[in-house]
């Protein structure tokens, strides 16, 4: 069965377990839980990485709102989980080949690895402010519905092109998933181990023709839904059943976030 990202929003309380449908976090408009994460992601990513008093206070922050949204912090940290291979790919090797002052160095036979206090700094700058943004969004799409999420953006006057891009992309990546999950399956079926003597070469060769099947799978599943999506009157447009208000509670959650962000960027050193 698909996981999908909003799952918990479809659950009832007894399926749920620790979930609360009615939680503070759960029953905010969808605009004003989209512009706080924007806020937040904001505030993080203008933050210089020296000052790590800060980051640990975003960190307290963000980790009240997901306790107090009733989503199961395990869950929570799961999924923030996925981006730390993005990290490593991108950052892991900047603390190796940033110049400046050198905070050690190591002999490899041949080689010599030195880092530096700025790669340092630099890595911890991308690790953690992913990280926080990578939480704040975690709980925005486990705490809201993805069609009243499109609603708010809509209502938001986010470009049209953008909305029906997420919407199309959303429904999709699941699609994508249970042909992945069925070409795996088959491969299991068949008792793939590939060839004693050159185990890794035989893997890798059947490894890039289901990437490449899958693309192909993709491109003509993609050509399939949009045919049956016009048959079907689609026109782009965002349709919900949800009656979207702000009220004095949304506002007031919102300015309160607003002044600890503030606080914790400008007073807290």
């Amino acid at each position: 069965m698909t996981n999908y990202l909003d799952n918990f929003t479809y659950l009832p309380n007894k399926q749920a377990g620790k979930v609360s449908l009615n939680s503070i976090i759960y029953r905010l408009d969808s605009r004003i839980k989209f512009l706080f994460s924007l806020f937040f992601i904001f505030f993080v990513v203008f933050t210089p990485p020296s000052y790590f008093i800060k980051f640990l206070f975003y960190f307290i922050f963000i980790l009240i709102i997901a306790i107090t949204s009733g989503i199961p912090l395990l869950y929570i940290l799961k999924r923030s989980l996925v981006i730390i291979p993005f990290v490593l790919l991108i950052g892991i090797f900047i603390p190796f080949l940033k110049n400046g002052e050198i905070a050690g160095s190591y002999n490899f036979r041949l080689f010599k690895v030195t880092v530096t206090y700025e790669g340092l700094v630099i890595f911890w700058n991308i690790f953690i402010k992913a990280f926080l943004s990578a939480l704040a969004l975690i709980i925005l799409s486990a705490t809201t519905q993805f069609n009243s999420l499109l609603e708010g953006l809509k209502k938001l006057r986010i470009p049209f092109i953008f909305i029906m891009i997420l919407s199309l992309m959303y429904r999709y990546l699941f699609i994508i998933q249970e042909k992945v999950i069925l070409i795996d399956r088959a491969r299991k079926l068949r008792s793939f181990k590939g060839k004693k003597k050159s185990i890794f070469l035989s893997q890798a060769r059947v490894f890039g023709n289901i990437i490449a099947m899958l693309f192909i799978k993709s491109y003509n599943q993609g050509e399939q839904i949009y045919t049956s999506m016009c048959l079907r009157g689609f026109t782009g447009d965002t349709k919900t059943l949800d009656r979207l208000k702000i009220n004095g509670y949304d506002i007031l959650f919102l300015s309160l976030s607003l002044v600890c962000m503030v606080i914790i960027r400008l007073i807290i050193k």
